[in-house]
């Protein structure tokens, strides 16, 4: 049974709802539409960030904490100005992932992030979303840097940083004293932080 907090808004709330959401920048690509996060959205967050391969890497134990994290993200554009976004394909049809300008606690600068379900790894989702998220952050936003903070052990994650065009910042790695973590740094609008 599915627990009330991951139902969609009735009535007024629902319209409400819907107006923030028509806040929320909607981007697009050749092939992908970053629209605002919706309730409905959570059930694939979950199955990401709860996998195998997904637990170890975000470290959330259940659904409860995927939860936090999910609306953590989601309430960033009420308090940051940016946040998730849900990835879908640009002709419409179910999400293929999340993309994100996030920051969290502990986080010293804003984190560019992705995740994607195992059905649509490896098939350039990731780059194109991540690369206009990027271009978001930096060119509209201004934000002055922008990292993504990468587990060690996540192969994929570490590739596709290098194919943004990210460099490894053993600086702030050192500054942000997490074991294991990777800071890669993204070039701003003129190449530079």
């Amino acid at each position: 049974m599915t627990e009330r907090h991951e139902m969609p808004p009735r009535g007024k709330a629902a319209l409400l709802a819907a107006r923030l959401a028509e806040e929320v920048p909607e981007l697009t690509t050749d092939r992908l539409t970053l629209r605002a996060p919706r309730v409905a959205d959570f059930e694939l967050y979950a199955r990401i960030v709860l996998e195998q391969d997904g637990h170890r890497l975000f470290g959330l134990a259940d659904r409860a904490e995927a939860w936090h994290d999910f609306t953590n993200y989601a309430a960033g554009w009420l308090l940051h100005g940016h946040g998730i976004w849900t990835v879908t394909p640009r002709s419409g049809g179910a999400a293929l992932g999340f993309v994100l300008i996030g920051l969290e606690p502990g986080d010293r600068e804003p984190e560019l992030g992705y995740l994607f379900s195992p059905d649509h790894r490896e098939m350039g989702h990731g780059h194109e979303a991540a690369t206009e998220a990027r271009r978001f952050a930096l060119d509209t936003l201004r934000l002055p840097s922008l990292v993504s903070y990468i587990g060690a052990d996540n192969a994929a994650s570490l590739v596709l940083a290098e194919r943004l065009g990210a460099h490894r910042d053993h600086e702030a790695e050192a500054l942000l004293g997490e074991a294991g973590i990777q800071v890669w740094r993204h070039a701003g609008p003129e190449g530079g932080a």
